[in-house]
C-alpha cells in the first residue's frame, strides 16, 4: 500500500518514480536525474544529512552529507526529492534536514516527506515478496535481508512494516 502523499503526485510522478522500481535496490540519484534535480555528495555541517536548494543555473540541487553511511544518504536523497515533489513552493532558499529529518518545515511536512520516500526506496508489492520468499527465515533475519537487498536501514525498513 502506498502512502497517502503518493495520492497526491500527478500521474507523470507517479509513473516516473514506477518505472524506477523494476530494479532494486532502486536507483535514487538516476531517479533524482529523470526530475532534473542535480545532486551533488558534500561534506555537512555536523548533524546535516541533506538539503535541498533552488539554483538559478541548475534547477533544484540536492546536497547529502557523504561523510553518512550509504542507507543514510539513499534515504536522505528520497526525502529530499520527496520535498521538491510535494514541497517544491515552500523550498524558497532551501530545505537543509538534520539526522532527525526535521527543518524548518513543519514536522507535517517533514513527516510527508519521509513517507514518499519510503514508498520511493521500499515499495511495499516488492518487500511484501520478498518477505513472503525468505519465510523460511525468522522474522528479524528476513528483515535484515530485504534491507539489505534495498540498500536501507533495518531501522527503515522495520518503520515501514509497521514493527
Amino acid at each position: 500500500m502506498m502512502s497517502r502523499e503518493w495520492l497526491l503526485l500527478t500521474e507523470m510522478e507517479k509513473n516516473t518514480i514506477a518505472s524506477f522500481h523494476n530494479d532494486f535496490p532502486v536507483k535514487v540519484g538516476a531517479l533524482a536525474k529523470a526530475f532534473g534535480i542535480v545532486v551533488k555528495s558534500s561534506t555537512l555541517a555536523a548533524g546535516i544529512s541533506g538539503e535541498i536548494k533552488k539554483d538559478e543555473r541548475s534547477g533544484y540541487v540536492i546536497r547529502v552529507n557523504r561523510h553518512d553511511v550509504k542507507a543514510r544518504q539513499r534515504f536522505t536523497l528520497a526525502h529530499e526529492i520527496a520535498h521538491f515533489l510535494l514541497h517544491k513552493d515552500s523550498i524558497g532558499d532551501g530545505i537543509v534536514d538534520d539526522i532527525l529529518y526535521r527543518s524548518s518545515l513543519s514536522d507535517t511536512m517533514e513527516a510527508q516527506a519521509n513517507r514518499l520516500a519510503a514508498d520511493i526506496l521500499m515499495p511495499m508489492p516488492y518487500v511484501n515478496k520478498k518477505m513472503a520468499e525468505l519465510s523460511q527465515y525468522r522474522e528479524e533475519e528476513r528483515i535484515e535481508k530485504v534491507a539489505s537487498l534495498l540498500e536501507v536501514s533495518i531501522t527503515a525498513l522495520k518503520y515501514r512494516l509497521g514493527k
